[in-house]
């Protein structure tokens, strides 16, 4: 006699166990990781259930949410049990998750120590697959006039134009700069090419009488500041 199948969906869970109901009676706060993305994907596969499920997507990842956004519909599709409209659920949500933060940092105005710049850049270069290079102007307030990138490479590195950066300082009447760069490779450590232009830069911007307030590496949801480790 043929086994009936198991069903591993969240709806045939006992109610102690569904994480919607859990989410609807306790918040989102008390949901682990794996129990939120079980909700996103409502059942697992013949093995396992939602939450098991997620739970070895996250352990590909390191358990980092960072690192599964980064996952393609395609990388994600490769789980037993993820088809494309799981994964593109995922994958959507991430990236809401993204945008939220990134409008939270659009109310930082003002920045007062190493942690007010990783904010404020995390959202446009944290998870990027290769390296750019931002600066952040500030004015005699430490208020943040502008911020734009300066330029964009390879994973190998980028260039960077010490005269249009201090041009744009001049022209937005900035007396503060803080330079940002990201590192792909997740490596936090500045290379000797980071420290160069650390100090090519902080010594053409003295005789212009602007300052260079703080050089930040990010990398993934770590950061790297020189003003914090006092190389600059």
């Amino acid at each position: 006699m043929q086994e009936k199948a198991v069903s591993f969906s969240i709806k045939n869970w006992a109610d102690d166990d569904k994480p919607r109901e859990k989410l609807v009676q306790k918040g989102s706060f008390v949901l682990s990781d794996a129990e939120l993305i079980a909700i996103l994907i409502g059942s697992g596969n013949r093995d396992e259930s939602a939450v098991e499920l997620s739970k070895r997507i996250l352990a590909s990842v390191g358990h980092n949410l960072n690192e599964l956004g980064k996952l393609t519909v395609n990388q994600l599709k490769k789980f037993k049990g993820i088809g494309e409209a799981k994964a593109v659920t995922i994958a959507a949500a991430l990236e809401m998750g993204r945008r939220r933060r990134g409008e939270e940092a659009q109310k930082i105005t003002k920045v007062s120590c190493s942690r007010d710049t990783f904010e404020l850049l995390y959202p446009l270069m944290g998870e990027l697959q290769h390296e750019e290079f931002w600066i952040v102007y500030l004015n005699n307030s430490n208020k943040v006039i502008h911020k734009s990138q300066l330029s964009k490479g390879g994973i190998t590195g980028t260039l960077v134009d010490v005269r249009l950066v201090l041009k744009q300082a001049l022209d937005l009447g900035a007396v503060g700069i803080i330079l940002a760069h990201n590192h792909p490779s997740g490596a936090l450590k500045p290379s000797a090419a980071d420290k160069q232009i650390t100090q090519k830069l902080k010594k053409a911007s003295e005789a212009l009488d602007i300052k260079i307030l703080d050089h930040i590496i990010l990398a993934q949801h770590h950061y790297f500041s020189f003003a914090d480790q006092g190389i600059l």
